[in-house]
């Protein structure tokens, strides 16, 4: 009997060798420079092939420029440098480099190239409604074509193979579907034959000795017409075992065009969504192919007990950790050096790693703003010149973080939060429905903080008044409730989503009887988040937003259409395009933004989902002290995200180095 594998083994892939199970998988970055693989992308997969990725498949490059997806989509034709960069530095880590190919096809958009999208039917894109051509043979043997030719650059670029993509945003899925692919010629007939004429033509374009890799749909979500769990191991055993195709490793994936947010959910699905269908591919796959053709888990695997459990119990022969390794580059580093608590987690926000967005931002992540800006960002792991005792006052993200950045770099830090427990209003909003893994963060924060020796006092008020000297101030005291955009008459209930969110536990005492309901002028997680959990306590809610769709600034990291479901689905009465203008203790009365209509709610109370504004109060106060170098971080500044907090926390501590 074999000896159970373990996470960090090594894999063997074809003809290579990977250093460990653990993926860096294929996402949108935005790092490009127009369509090339850039400087910036070099710079970003360094740093996770030094943190022990053992396979690392590059950004998706475009194999034809009929597709550009978005604006700095790669193209493979401008890619050889960028290919040949990002391999020379990752194997001097001694990581394999897979460069990901695809075409997104209907899925596609026309707003840079102008061109026509090309999909195998007339089936219209979701989000724009943009009718595809459908492909002529001219057009399916150019892409084909471009398959070749972009797999060939890519390995004489120093690549040791590529992944073809036929999971989300891809043709290839799309000729596989019955969702997509409604042709009766030969393309239609055999819905297979332009992935394997695919999968032939790379093969014959790298030979024998390099990898080529398979991202495979194996769930649609959409049993109606497309490839369901039931379908997809035998779909993935022909794939894998098509003759003069030698497919090396296959990475198991979910979504369709109909449901593309389900590839990388948010935190309100549980990690490891695809294991069962993912176990019952690799079963098929290891009995067409006597094994040879290793089998990766992908489906929000954040958390490495989850992927090592993956690996032993059989599931799969490796892991994508893709959104881990974007919080934390040094993950299988640190559990191979036995220290897997110190690893940074993964709050599975969404928030700032999924970037395929009009605004162009880069990837990042609100754990470790540094991602994704390596070039501009310096690391913050230095010995400062002069230490200095430093006092933080506030003990929320980002004073936590300006703490233990601080003390990595040799200060003397006390850390001073006024309530009895760290975490400010990162720890409140964890309490939200679907939001519990953010407090993962100030909870890894804050351990951090302890291991390095920051002196740490809770519930004590800052006296700051005797501060002199070389004394440096972080003030990071959080904020206080903005002002009310309504008018309330003093009868009125009317409590903020903190007290909400801070009270679930006897909502009786923080809302009374009757129904409530939820004001969100802003549109983001809270107001959502709020309206769900009291929902989900049994309560008659409403929810009003300004905007035409509830939770709007929720499209950036992909939760609107979800987010949207949910609360209908839990009864939650929604009111669009429309103000709060007044609450007392019989309702609420709100007016149409458009038409200025007036309407009357009977509630018992409102709870106000606005800004915060920040606490001026101790910054005052250290302002005036002439001697102390202060500065001051996160909601003390504006109101901020939780990425702004950690961002501005770590920067106050360089700056006062």
């Amino acid at each position: 009997m074999g000896t159970v594998p373990e996470l960090l083994d090594p894999l063997v892939v074809g003809t290579r060798t990977a250093p460990s199970r653990v993926m860096f998988g294929p996402h949108e970055t935005n790092l490009g420079r127009g369509r090339s693989i850039s400087d910036r992308h070099v710079a970003y997969y360094r740093r996770r092939a030094a943190g022990g990725a053992g396979i690392v498949v590059v950004e998706e490059a475009s194999v034809h420029a009929s597709d550009q997806p978005y604006e700095r989509a790669p193209l493979a034709a401008e890619c050889a440098e960028g290919w040949a960069a990002v391999a020379e530095a990752c194997h001097a880590e001694g990581a394999l480099v897979l460069a990901a190919l695809g075409h997104a096809g209907g899925q596609s958009t026309s707003h840079w190239n102008q061109l026509p999208l090309l999909a195998p039917s007339r089936v219209p894109e979701v989000n724009t409604r943009e009718v595809p051509k459908w492909m002529e043979a001219a057009d399916i043997a150019a892409v084909v074509d471009g398959f070749a030719r972009s797999a060939a650059l890519a390995v004489r670029a120093g690549c040791d193979g590529v992944e073809v993509n036929a999971g989300q945003y891809s043709l290839v899925r799309q000729f596989l579907s019955g969702l997509t692919n409604q042709r009766d010629d030969e393309w239609g007939q055999d819905r297979t034959l332009f992935a394997r004429q695919v999968l032939t033509a790379v093969r014959a374009a790298v030979g024998p000795d390099a990898v080529v890799a398979l991202r495979l749909s194996c769930d649609e979500l959409a049993p109606w017409a497309g490839i369901t769990p039931e379908q997809a191991p035998e779909l993935a055993a022909d794939l894998c075992s098509v003759d003069g195709a030698q497919v090396d490793l296959l990475t198991v994936v979910r979504g369709s065009i109909f449901s593309v947010g389900a590839t990388r959910p948010d935190g309100h699905t549980a990690p490891g969504f695809n294991v069962d269908v993912c176990r019952a591919v690799r079963a098929a796959v290891s009995g067409r192919t006597d094994g040879r053709v290793p089998v990766v888990l992908q489906g929000s695997v954040v958390d490495a007990g989850q992927a090592q459990w993956a690996v032993a119990d059989g599931v799969a022969d490796a892991v994508e950790m893709t959104r881990a390794q974007i919080a934390d580059t040094l993950l299988v580093s640190k559990l191979r050096g036995g220290v897997p608590d110190q690893v940074r987690p993964c709050v599975l926000c969404n928030q700032v790693c999924q970037v395929r967005d009009n605004r162009n931002p880069l990837v990042s992540c609100i754990v470790d703003p540094r991602s994704g800006h390596e070039t501009t960002d310096p690391d913050v792991r230095s010995d400062t010149l002069a230490p200095d005792p430093v006092v933080v006052v506030g003990g929320g993200p980002a004073g936590l973080e300006a703490a233990r950045v601080c003390a990595l770099r040799g200060h003397e830090v006390r850390l001073i939060e006024r309530s009895e427990q760290l975490g400010g209003a990162v720890r409140t909003a964890a309490r939200g429905a679907g939001r519990d893994r953010l407090s993962l963060l100030v909870d890894w924060l804050e351990a951090e903080c302890r291991r390095m020796g920051v002196q740490i006092e809770t519930g004590t008020e800052a006296q700051l008044d005797d501060l002199s000297g070389n004394v440096r101030v972080v003030v990071a005291a959080g904020g206080r409730p903005g002002e009310q955009t309504f008018h309330a008459t003093p009868s009125a209930n009317v409590r903020t989503a903190a007290e909400v969110l801070d009270g679930l536990d006897d909502l009786d005492a923080v809302l009374g009887a009757g129904a409530v309901l939820v004001w969100d002028p802003i549109g983001g997680p809270v107001g959502v988040s709020v309206a769900e959990s009291l929902a989900a306590a049994g309560r008659t809610v409403h929810l009003a937003t300004q905007d035409h769709i509830v939770g709007n600034e929720l499209s950036r990291s992909g939760d609107l259409a979800p987010a949207n479901a949910r609360l209908q689905q839990a009864g939650v009465e929604l009111h669009r395009r429309v103000l709060l203008r007044k609450a007392t203790a019989r309702g609420a009365e709100l007016e149409g933004r458009f038409d200025g209509r007036r309407t009357t709610l009977t509630v018992g109370t409102v709870v106000d989902a606005g800004h915060r504004l920040p606490d001026e109060t101790l910054w005052e106060q250290v302002a005036s002290l002439p001697e102390v170098r202060g500065v001051r971080a996160g909601d003390n500044v504006a109101p901020r995200t939780v990425l702004e907090a950690v961002r501005e926390g770590r920067r106050a501590a360089v700056e006062l180095g």
